[in-house]
């Protein structure tokens, strides 16, 4: 039975707990020192008594050491004295931050550590075994549990951008770069059957052709890294460290009206402004080019995709909204081409399409169909989903970030603007079975149909009265009036 009043010399044999007697010597000095090193933590707040219980048990658990002591002068310097075994409860003894295990198996002590109680151990350097922060287990833990979703067909695996540093090994069979890239591409979820049938110039349309939502496109580790350097990027503009026409931060005067946006490539005017320049790209207006990080996203979505290889983006606007923001329902301009797209952070929002789109109050906005994009995801805009329907976003129930990527139109590039080298010559990866039968590499393009499979019957029946939008690929609702913010059901 340990007490406070053992001495700290090694126990004979038959004195160690029968607990301590299956574990080797090596188990027992590790779980010694890093128990060690938490005593502050671990005695914080406690009674004399219960701190000197709970000091010689952890020294007892090493039966490797003849003898382990602090010696008189730290004690002194402590606060810990033979008379006063109290630990300065002062400090913030409690934060991960405050311990830092060295790589080399060292324990790397901050100031605040040098005031609280140490145990000196020689056998800590010679310890075979090289220790990890809390940080380092952490993202090993992390790593191993993405594989593992990963070999299970799940979509959210977690890494790098696609031209960051090789991916750390984890405990769990290792995987190529290529491999690890391969299984993500596979899980990515795609939808492109939206239909929703409008009558647009006497004629019954499907206003949704050409829209595409690409899910799990971006992992929740490499959404953070996005979202982070977009705060970064909003903190530069409020602080002038980037081009003027990059930043806006418009006022907010009314509910919707303010979000703040920065564009990279070029910078595109939205109304008629106060110089008479109409809406568009401006040609004589400088912005800053697009940041690396941006870069390594259109890297993904051409490599895994998203967007076409002939339509590489070469513009990029972000917009962070705040609860309440919107975007008013529109067409995007053509001075950009199409296909562009939208990629969502931080929080789910729906966005509304129709031909008739109505703004029923600040914010709020009324339309034929609706569709959740969840965060991660990528918009592809294209055909009569780009340039027939209008889209909207209503005010937003929480904060969210999108980036806009679009190829401009070669007519419209403002003056002085050079193509971005590292994104010429960009190549998607092959799916399985583009991969021709020899094993060469050598990419051959599917060529896919922006056509939908419309239902036929139900655009040449001229008994059906088409008064209303139709819906396919979603909950059907039956009414005789247009639909107001239909929500597709997403099903992959």
């Amino acid at each position: 039975m340990i007490n406070g009043g053992v001495t700290l010399n090694q126990p004979p044999e038959d004195e160690i707990d029968p607990f301590l007697q299956g574990y080797n010597p090596s188990d027992l000095r590790t779980a010694s020192e890093f128990l060690s090193n938490w005593l502050p933590f671990l005695t914080k707040d406690l009674c004399d008594h219960c701190t000197d219980l709970i000091s010689d048990r952890v020294r007892s658990i090493n039966p490797g050491k003849c003898e382990m002591q602090v010696s008189t002068s730290q004690r002194e310097t402590n606060g810990y004295n033979e008379d006063n075994h109290d630990i300065n409860d002062t400090e913030d003894t409690n934060s991960l931050g405050s311990w830092k295990e060295g790589a080399n198996g060292a324990s790397e002590h901050v100031e605040e550590i040098s005031r609280t109680e140490t145990v000196q151990s020689p056998e800590r350097v010679k310890s075979p075994r090289p220790r990890m922060s809390w940080a380092d287990m952490a993202q090993e833990e992390l790593d191993a549990d993405e594989e593992v979703e990963a070999s299970g067909k799940v979509g959210n695996y977690s890494g790098r951008l696609g031209e960051t540093s090789e991916p750390k090994p984890t405990r769990k069979p290792e995987l190529s770069r290529e491999q690890r890239e391969r299984i993500r591409f596979n899980n990515v979820k795609r939808k492109k059957d939206f239909i929703c049938l409008e009558r647009v110039n006497g004629k019954i349309v499907n206003i949704l052709d050409g829209l595409e939502l690409h899910c799990d496109v971006f992992s929740t580790v490499e959404q953070k890294k996005i979202v982070d350097c977009v705060y970064d990027l909003q903190e530069k503009g409020k602080n002038g460290k980037l081009k003027e026409r990059t930043f806006t931060a418009p006022h907010k005067w009314m509910r919707g009206k303010g979000r703040v946006t920065i564009q990279f490539g070029c910078c595109y005017n939205y109304a008629t402004d106060r110089n008479g320049n109409p809406p568009g790209i401006l040609q004589n207006e400088l912005v800053d080019p697009i940041p690396p990080l941006f870069k390594l996203i259109i890297k993904r979505l051409i490599k895994w995709h998203v967007l076409p290889p002939t339509c590489v983006p070469d513009s990029c606007i972000v917009n962070i909204y705040d609860e309440g923001d919107c975007i008013p329902p529109h067409i995007d301009n053509h001075d950009f081409l199409r296909p562009f797209c939208t990629v969502s952070f931080l929080s789910e929002c729906n966005i509304l399409f129709g031909t008739n789109l109505k703004i029923e109050g600040p914010g709020e906005f009324s339309g034929a169909f609706e569709i959740p994009l969840p965060v991660g995801s990528v918009l592809v805009l294209n055909g009569n989903g780009a340039d027939v329907a209008k889209h909207c976003v209503p005010a937003v129930p929480t904060k969210r970030i999108s980036i806009t990527f679009r190829k401009m139109d070669e007519s419209k590039h403002p003056a002085g603007f050079i193509p971005e080298p590292d994104l010429q010559g960009l190549e998607p990866l092959m799916y399985d079975t583009d991969k021709p039968k020899g094993g060469s590499n050598v990419y051959r393009p599917n060529r896919p149909s922006n056509r939908q499979n419309m239902r036929r019957d139900d655009i040449n029946d001229g008994s059906r009265g088409h008064s209303q939008p139709r819906f396919y690929g979603q909950t059907r609702q039956q009414g005789p009036s247009f639909a107001n913010g239909r929500r597709t059901r997403l099903e992959y």
